[in-house]
């Protein structure tokens, strides 16, 4: 037995986006800005820039599972977050994966729809993520559309929040962040729900900008990143909350595209942190 380092690392089990701008790009940029190691499972490759999204093409459930143990038999995972998850079968395979590894923490961003309008996964996978991830992950991340869809609630106000929140809770979810950025207000706050708990809000001032492609990808891989480092849930919420809100004022001057351009992720990057680790308890 002898002591080494290890990095804290992180796993996205997303999409790709061609323009750099969302997905498991944001995501690893998301990772290595705040100083965690990232790795990655793709699950769809989709052709977009900052526009529009002009192809999909979904992999296989099979591919996803061989690249998520891959990594799993070999690197040490302390955050796993959860994109792109086109099909009912993939969201099948990842909590299978989840029951396999049982990575400490689980972040769930319900991507439905890109930026651009494009439908970037099947109607369907509403009762898939209600069946099969809401018991298994940590927290899920749906901005006001995403809350909608899957609760089943019209989000317009505070109280539609709440509602929503507790249809979420109420079938099965531990955590759920909703997040306010799609209202119209002077100010956008998301709301922390948790079983047993009191709600919390986190606003910040609403920055007038275009380059919004890529930021709930951002955000849930930020929440991801500080749980990998060490952070509560709610410590984790309140610190990648302020990098995102940053990352967005910092980037919203910046031309990339004719469209909604991407955050910038790199405003203030830490380096990556190394924690001990017992060699002869590694896969």
């Amino acid at each position: 037995m002898y002591k080494s380092k290890r990095y804290p690392a992180a796993l996205t089990i997303a999409g790709s986006d061609s323009s750099g701008c969302a997905g498991i790009q944001a995501d690893l940029k998301t990772f290595s800005a705040i100083g965690v190691f990232g790795t990655s499972v793709i699950t769809s490759v989709t052709a977009q820039n900052t526009q529009e999204v002009r192809a999909i093409e979904t992999l296989s459930p099979e591919i996803i599972r061989q690249q998520a143990e891959t990594v799993l038999d070999d690197i040490t995972i302390d955050t796993v977050k959860t994109g792109m998850l086109p099909t009912p079968a993939i969201i099948d395979t990842v909590a299978a994966l989840i029951d396999r590894y049982r990575p400490a923490t689980v972040i769930a961003d319900p991507v439905m729809v890109a930026t651009s309008g494009a439908r970037l996964a099947a109607a369907s996978i509403t009762g898939a993520f209600r069946e099969m991830l809401y018991p298994r992950i940590t927290l899920i991340t749906p901005n006001v559309p995403e809350a909608a869809a899957l609760s089943g609630v019209s989000v317009r106000t505070e109280d539609d929040f709440h509602r929503a929140a507790e249809v979420l809770l109420g079938q099965g979810c531990r955590a759920v962040l909703i997040k306010g950025g799609h209202l119209a207000s002077e100010v956008s706050t998301d709301w922390l729900f948790r079983q047993d708990r009191a709600p919390v809000s986190f606003t910040a001032p609403r920055i007038d900008t275009a380059n919004l492609h890529g930021t709930g990808c951002t955000f849930a891989s930020a929440i991801a990143a500080c749980c990998a480092l060490g952070m509560d849930l709610e410590t984790a919420v309140r610190s990648a909350k302020t990098y995102v809100t940053s990352a967005i004022r910092l980037g919203s001057g910046i031309r990339t595209g004719r469209g909604h351009g991407p955050v910038n992720h790199f405003f203030e990057p830490k380096i990556l942190t190394s924690v001990d680790y017992d060699c002869l308890s590694e896969r």
